[in-house]
């Protein structure tokens, strides 16, 4: 009963694993200790059950993590790991402390949710599993409404227990500028100051965002952080009236609307603006993506935008960077050699966007797969949602986000060209991390699930491999979860939620 569904997870007929009141987490390898911190952790929130961790060798009773080149499944050695569970331990082994971390996640969700049992037990399974892509996002637009810290880091806890390994974080639009940038401050002093609807805003300093990548870090969770542009831009066209081409500022701006701004291309102070706005991010940014949007310009030429964007990416290459960008930048033919695509359109793609998508794989790159119709998750679950947009042909009910396979959305584009997928949550109409939470959950839980586990037979229709109902039982035992730890999620019909489950 675990989401992602694990490529092999068997009960065995030993009898069940007890939580007894002496047992310690054992550690060994790199690595290790850390995870173990985390897992000693949760089960004190979780079951305020109190474990210590000893690097020492485990005895009868307790939990052992081990963490060495030999341990996990054959041939996937970055995030694979095993698990089994037996009257005398727990035993999770993987060749890297990120797929340790995936263990812990895995028995953080066959642990009983409400603790409540005493002795606690745990049913005896044996579990080898690994991911089928190597990125596993999740989106949050903190543009349109500022999130601060805490909010993200809670945020950040829940996507980490579906094995979710990407947070994007869309820190520019129309509406806000949310990062630091020093040698540009007014970024975030104007620019930082308004939010959709003409909220109060907010931004990250710089200290803040290191805090943040270093608490994803913890939890094998990469920081993607994305720069929207030449489109897009108000804040920032707003913050410096020399990024306009007659030199005047522009109103801050609320609205929704997308599509009206643009940066000038080929000037002497929009250069210097993106070199130092690139440079500052990527040496922010320990992780090896920066994302540089490149969608709904609007009102940017197609010259113009071909030439910003090669620029804007070759930048982001020059600062150690892998260029990432929405499916529209595939209408440029230089784009440094890896810049990954992120498609967005429909699960039926519409217009030029399959050719733009094919176009990052030309050029030596790899795809993401963001369906809007099924993984965009602002969209209503139903028709009169009070929260959530229905643009993307809404609404997209759970069983929508989890009946689609990334590998059959576009001609052309083969497993091999898929890095992952990522489901964004945008926050024109989202104000609060609460209703952030129940936009995501449970629909997240389907596409990580899509993202994690092994991918349907090519003659097996999607919705015969995606069995819902097998899934709709996992995910309410999931939900229990949910419910121990205060997070928010809907409750989406054909589903058996528990009985205790708020409304």
């Amino acid at each position: 009963m675990v989401v992602p569904r694990p490529v092999e997870l068997e009960s065995t007929t030993d009898a069940p694993f007890v939580l007894g009141p002496t047992a310690r987490i054992s550690v060994a390898g790199a690595g290790a200790e850390a995870v173990a911190a985390l897992l000693r952790d949760a089960l004190r929130s979780d079951c305020r059950r109190e474990l210590v961790v000893v690097i020492e060798p485990p005895e009868y009773g307790d939990i052992a993590i081990v963490v060495a080149d030999d341990e996990g499944p054959d041939g996937h050695r970055e995030e694979g790991y095993s698990l089994d569970i037996a009257a005398e331990g727990v035993r999770i082994g993987a060749a890297t402390a990120a797929g340790a971390f995936h263990g812990v996640q895995t028995l953080r969700q066959l642990v009983p949710a409400s603790c409540s049992d005493d002795p606690l037990t745990i049913e005896a399974v044996r579990v080898r599993d690994h991911p089928r892509y190597a990125y596993r996002g999740a989106m949050l637009d903190v543009a349109r409404h500022f999130f601060p810290v805490r909010d993200v880091e809670r945020f950040i806890d829940a996507i980490a227990l579906l094995k979710v390994n990407h947070l994007h974080l869309h820190l520019t639009d129309d509406q806000g500028w949310r990062l630091e940038i020093a040698s540009w401050p007014e970024l975030t002093r104007i620019g930082g100051s308004t939010a959709a609807g003409g909220g109060a805003g907010g931004f990250y300093t710089q200290d803040e965002y290191r805090g943040l990548v270093a608490y994803a870090a913890e939890r094998h969770i990469t920081i993607v952080p994305e720069l929207d542009m030449p489109g897009h831009t108000n804040a920032a066209l707003a913050s410096y009236p020399a990024l306009n081409p007659d030199g005047t500022a522009p109103a801050l701006y609320t609205g929704t609307t997308v599509g009206f701004s643009t940066l000038m291309t080929g000037d002497a102070t929009t250069e210097r603006f993106l070199a130092d706005v690139i440079g500052e991010v990527a040496a922010l940014t320990p992780g090896p993506f920066l994302h540089i949007g490149g969608d709904e310009c609007l009102s940017t030429s197609r010259e113009d935008f071909v030439a910003f964007i090669e620029h804007a990416a070759r930048l982001v290459a020059e600062a150690g960077k892998t260029p990432v960008g929405w499916h529209e930048m595939g209408a440029c033919d230089a784009l440094p050699d890896g810049t990954v695509g992120q498609y967005w359109d429909y699960r039926t793609p519409r217009g030029s966007a399959a050719d733009d998508i094919l176009s990052f794989v030309r050029q030596g790159g790899a795809a993401i797969l963001s369906p809007a119709d099924v993984a965009y998750l602002d969209i209503v679950y139903e028709e009169g949602d009070p929260i959530g947009q229905d643009w993307a042909d809404g609404p997209t009910t759970l069983r929508d986000a989890l009946t689609w396979d990334p590998a059959r959305i576009v001609p052309g584009l083969a497993e091999a060209h898929i890095l992952g997928v990522e489901a964004p949550l945008w926050t024109e109409t989202v104000t609060t991390i609460q209703e952030a939470e129940e936009m995501v959950f449970p629909r997240l839980a389907a596409v990580a699930e899509i993202g994690w586990s092994p991918a349907p037979a090519d003659t097996e229709p999607v919705e015969a491999a995606r069995d819902f109902p097998e899934f709709a039982a996992r995910l309410a035992r999931l939900a229990e979860h949910w419910d121990a730890a205060g997070t928010s999620y809907r409750r989406t019909a054909d589903v058996p939620w528990p009985e205790n489950a708020p409304s």
